[in-house]
């Protein structure tokens, strides 16, 4: 695997050599950069494109495959953030919330991929549930043994707070939805909670209620990459509440396991290595910054 490794850190470095020479001088920073990102993640889905193919043809192992994506996606990786850092040098925030944007779809890879059964779906719409559930209300008060009159007042007043909501609708796609064993899994991924997360903490709440009143058979899960004692209050807000389980870094790791059949823990362990992978100019800049710490998977 460390082979493969080198190997794909090397085609995705040459990748980016390519296009950094392509690169006229008068590129804006943020165009350069952006176009880095989407010429190695798309050179990255093209190979995981063909690895796919390939094991359909020569039948590998669930286990097999996955290990062959996660080895290319974490080279890719690699090669993203140094190519990024040599046209536009990351700070604090740049880099904090990259790192998080990177670990959310590198974990889901073990359920895209599981070697264990389950189901990804897609979020349910809200307007049609909110049309669903007033439906069934007004269809309960017609049938009610009172006048039509007083039917019609008691439908009047039951609409009264769906009209103060307005037209908006509420987001209910999460990071991950999937089913397995006739639960409906809702999934968030969440790099660690700061003092800018009030927002969002406010939504997960208000999307977790929603999903607990649907079905009895729904678990809400946010995998949170930081150990616990790294994040804030809002993060304890969540797990708290009646409505979502909060599993952080290496608890994190050991119930995607259980969903998944993969060991991802046990796999970046034995592959990924970030200080020594990364080249030497990028581990620098991360040292004088500070930023070493958020390398940690």
């Amino acid at each position: 695997m460390n082979n493969d490794k080198y190997n794909w850190i090397y085609f995705f470095r040459e990748k980016g050599e390519d296009l950094l020479r392509s690169l006229s001088s008068n590129f804006y920073v943020k165009d350069a950069s952006t176009l880095i990102n989407n010429k190695i993640s798309s050179d990255k889905n093209f190979e995981i494109t063909r690895i796919i193919n390939l094991a359909s043809q020569e039948q590998w192992s669930r286990e097999k495959l996955l290990n062959d994506i996660l080895c290319i996606t974490y080279a890719s990786y690699i090669a993203m953030l140094e190519y990024r850092n040599k046209v536009w040098a990351y700070d604090y925030m740049t880099f904090s919330r990259r790192i998080g944007e990177l670990w959310e779809p590198f974990c889901k890879l073990s359920f895209m991929y599981p070697t264990k059964k389950l189901l990804i779906t897609s979020p349910p719409d809200f307007n049609q549930i909110k049309r669903d559930i007033k439906n069934d209300a007004i269809n309960f008060i017609r049938n009610l043994p009172i006048s039509l009159e007083d039917k019609n007042d008691l439908i009047k007043l039951y609409e009264t707070p769906w009209s103060l909501m307005g037209s908006g609708s509420i987001k209910l796609d999460l990071d991950l939805h999937f089913t397995q064993n006739n639960y409906y899994y809702n999934c968030d991924f969440k790099s660690g909670f700061s003092s800018n997360e009030k927002g969002n903490t406010n939504r997960l709440l208000l999307v977790g209620s929603i999903y607990r009143s649907l079905n009895q058979y729904t678990r809400n899960i946010i995998f949170v990459r930081q150990p616990e004692d790294q994040n804030n209050h809002y993060l304890q807000k969540l797990k708290f509440s009646q409505y979502w389980e909060v599993y952080c870094a290496d608890d994190a790791y050991s119930i995607m396991a259980e969903f998944t059949g993969f060991n991802l823990k046990s796999w970046l362990e034995s592959n990924v290595d970030w200080i020594n992978d990364i080249d030497k100019e990028f581990r620098q800049h991360l040292e004088r910054n500070n930023l070493i710490s958020y390398l940690t998977w």
